[in-house]
């Protein structure tokens, strides 16, 4: 799932023991990918915006921890300081926000409304019935009601949750918050290993009292206490050196179902790696004490060594399929489904790019619905050295986003879900049967839907991602290390007939104009309430749109500098990834993500219709 890959993509190439100076460390051991133009790799100017802190923690806890044990700590440093222009210790303690003045009441057994986790309801629909107060004629309306910046990160791109007038939101720098929806003062600060990429999700009865759960890019699990922030356990989800969790784990009956990814894929592209051994998972837990209740791969058999590729490093299968978002559930029939994602090496496993559908009380298997086989790829395709590449070289059109659950009139169950291909699809929940796919996009490797869509159980709302990459040129050469997103191509909303597929309407994307690094392409996850769709793009803007023909009600620019609560210097950047949240009469989304050339941000941002 290439939109995951949004760390340091350093390539650790084995050199000789060397001095530790930054410049030439980079140079044989990163500027492979970064001065490559490798389309995972971000740009040397990304990594300049991030502090060296950040770049050390990336390499030794991160997303690049994997490579950063190839380098000993001295040499981790040194990249870092030369990466980012400044020295170790240089960056100031973050401020929190200020904290509340008054103590919040209980938290409800069940709020009118509320956005827990990554979607209101089980089924993923991103639809938001209860707004409060909001309605689509107020819409255009909306006012920035507060901003609050991530000291010294330089992407905000997680899902918000919105629950009893809290705020839970987790941040790059790996720091999880619980702010007041109304002020944007903080309750409470919990600081995870690593990383955060997933929505909190907040169980309010239970034996402790109410908890949030998440998870981390090492792939950890929590449980804090939601008044609190105390921690009252931690697990590991698995315990594949790159495994890692993107999904927002989903609360059901006292359980926790946590969907687990790995970033092997990247760590394909280095012709010594031994690609590759992850599978992807799924996993329940108890939620009171983290113990392990069931846990299914998606990939039955366990990988063997296959061919050795050019360089003589033995090559392992099958792998991958990785299940990069939440699973949607179906209580009443005792269900869980999940989207899949490619193999990084043949053969292709036959559940890779495919809808799988659990046993919500054993893990166990009831059918699978591949949607394209004989995918296998890793970032070895089309990078600096292909000796891993797998020999059918992709697609790469790995499933994203969430099924999403819906019922007929009729009783019946269908479910929708769109691919990186550009494909959206209509199944029988019951039997995986596929009952339509309609092609709104070119789809590819950044292309089709990304990360989530919704519907309001008779229309689908889709966004297209179709982000399209381009070398930045220099006296009629390209300038090595440098790529441009494409400011004319991608992006655009759909709205789909969940019963056919039929295309009702499509929105035409935004236009760039001579913004930089600007994309059209709306590749972030989005949301609906009634008669308005919530969809934010890489150019910036978070724009509504009228669900009954796709005119846009409201936009803002969100890529420009911000006063804060919590007075930390913050810009707005990208869209991508998390959608907004709304409840309670806000709007919520996170704005900043340089990766694929967007643009950097720290910022999550607040709108109501009175903007106090």
């Amino acid at each position: 799932m290439v939109r995951t890959a949004c760390a340091l993509a350093c390539l650790i190439l084995a050199a000789p023991a060397m001095a530790q100076d930054g410049a030439t460390l980079y140079a044989v051991h990163c500027g492979q990918c970064h001065d490559g133009g490798v389309v995972r790799a971000p740009s040397r100017r990304t990594l300049s915006e991030m502090t060296p802190e950040r770049i050390v923690a990336s390499l030794e806890s991160g997303l690049m921890r994997l490579q950063g044990t190839e380098r000993s700590p001295d040499e981790r440093r040194a990249i870092a300081v030369f990466l980012s222009g400044k020295p170790l210790g240089s960056m100031a303690a973050p401020n929190t926000a200020p904290r509340c003045a008054t103590v919040p009441s209980a938290l409800s057994a069940a709020p009118r409304s509320a956005w827990n986790g990554w979607s209101p309801t089980p089924a993923n629909d991103r639809f938001q019935s209860q707004p409060g107060a909001l309605s689509a004629a107020d819409v255009p309306k909306l006012k920035l009601k507060w901003a609050f910046g991530f000291a010294g990160d330089s992407s905000a791109a997680v899902q918000p949750t919105i629950v009893d007038g809290r705020v839970f939101v987790g941040s790059a720098s790996g720091r999880v918050y619980a702010l007041s929806l109304h002020e944007g003062c903080a309750y409470w600060t919990f600081d995870a290993d690593t990383q955060v990429r997933t929505a909190l999700a907040v169980l309010r009865e239970g034996a402790s009292g109410p908890s949030v759960f998440f998870a981390d890019v090492a792939a950890n699990i929590y449980s804090l206490d939601a008044a609190t922030g105390a921690l009252r356990w931690k697990k590991k989800a698995e315990d594949h050196p790159v495994a890692r969790v993107t999904g927002t784990p989903k609360l059901v009956e006292g359980r926790v179902i946590v969907p687990v990814s790995s970033l092997e894929e990247l760590a394909g592209a280095d012709p010594k790696y031994p690609c590759c051994t992850f599978r992807g998972s799924v996993i329940a837990l108890d939620a009171a004490t983290g113990n392990q209740v069931w846990k299914t791969y998606t990939i039955g058999e366990t990988p063997k060594p296959t061919t050795k590729n050019s360089t003589g490093t033995q090559l392992y299968g099958p792998s991958g399929a990785a299940v990069w978002s939440t699973p949607t559930l179906d209580v009443t029939r005792r269900m869980v489904y999940i989207g899949t994602g490619d193999s990084y090496t043949q053969p292709a496993a036959p559940t890779s790019d495919a809808i799988m559908a659990l046993d919500l009380d054993t893990g166990a298997i009831k059918w699978v619905s591949q949607l394209t086989s004989g995918d296998a790829w890793n970032l070895a395709c089309g990078g600096v050295d292909p000796a891993n590449c797998p020999a059918s070289n992709g697609p790469d059109v790995d499933f994203g986003s969430p099924p999403m659950l819906v019922t007929l009139p009729s009783g019946e169950r269908r479910l929708v879900v769109g691919q990186k291909s550009g494909v959206v699809h209509g199944l029988d929940a019951a039997t995986g049967k596929v009952l339509w796919s309609t092609r709104i996009g070119k789809g590819g490797v950044l292309g089709g839907v990304e990360w989530g869509s919704a519907t309001d159980g008779r229309i689908a709302y889709v966004a297209l991602s179709d982000q399209t990459m381009m070398p930045r040129e220099a006296g009629g050469a390209i300038v090595i290390g440098q790529t441009l997103v494409d400011p004319a191509l991608g992006g655009g909303l759909f709205a789909l007939r969940v019963t056919d597929g039929t295309k009702v309407w499509n929105a035409a994307p935004g236009a760039c104009g001579s913004r930089p690094m600007c994309s059209p392409a709306q590749s972030a996850a989005i949301t609906a309430m009634p008669g308005a769709i919530f969809s934010g793009s890489v150019d910036g803007h978070l724009r509504a749109y009228a669900s009954d023909d796709g005119r846009v009600l409201w936009e803002f620019d969100t890529a420009r500098p911000f006063q804060t609560v919590n007075k930390v210097a913050a810009m707005g950047g990208s869209i991508d990834v998390g959608g907004p949240a709304i409840a309670e009469g806000v709007v919520l989304t996170t704005s900043g993500y340089p990766t694929f050339g967007g643009r950097a941000g720290n910022v999550l941002l607040a709108f109501s219709v009175d903007g106090k």
